[in-house]
């Protein structure tokens, strides 16, 4: 893993997110909160979890030696008890806090280097259990968590008639001279 995967992956995450909540803005609110039979039962239930478990893991990156400037914002941030509360009363609201996180991840992303990213991180699951991991192996995970639900979501919104387009990463990777 190196610090330019990580940044395409941040810019892939942006990029998704901005397509998925601009589908979803045609939905009025009940439709967004309507149990879909997904995970975290509707649209909206999925992607505030979403916000929820990047959050909490921005928090612990926080809360990381060797203290990322970027993430100097997160202490303002409400830190969740469950990867269910709420983020925001509605719809706009997440989508607002949504943006700010992935402008947060970008700008981590571009203070990481290869020695963060092969050097240890402990941090504290919600269960109260201990890990230590190596960081890029973490942020695996990150951006593979938020792939997976934003998936559902997908999902949700197909079986709703909503398009959202193509939503591979390839369209985002870099080409090169052949």
């Amino acid at each position: 893993m190196s610090p330019q995967q990580i940044a395409l992956f941040a810019d892939y995450n942006r990029w998704m997110n901005e397509r998925l909540y601009e589908a979803a803005a045609g939905l009025t609110e009940a439709e967004l909160a309507a149990d879909r039979g997904a995970f975290f039962g509707s649209i909206l239930g999925t992607l505030n979890h979403i916000a929820v478990a990047d959050t909490v893991w921005m928090q612990r990156f926080a809360a990381h030696p060797p203290g990322f400037a970027s993430l100097v914002e997160m202490a303002g941030l409400p830190s969740p008890r469950s990867l269910r509360e709420p983020m925001a009363p509605d719809f706009a609201g997440l989508r607002a806090y949504r943006a700010r996180l992935d402008a947060l991840v970008l700008r981590w992303a571009d203070e990481l280097s290869p020695d963060h990213l092969a050097g240890s991180f402990s941090f504290a699951r919600m269960s109260g259990e201990r890990m230590t991991l190596r960081l890029g192996d973490v942020l695996l995970h990150f951006f593979n968590h938020q792939t997976h639900h934003r998936g559902q979501v997908s999902t949700l919104l197909s079986q709703l008639g909503i398009d959202i387009g193509v939503t591979d990463l390839l369209v985002k990777l870099p080409a090169v001279d052949a």
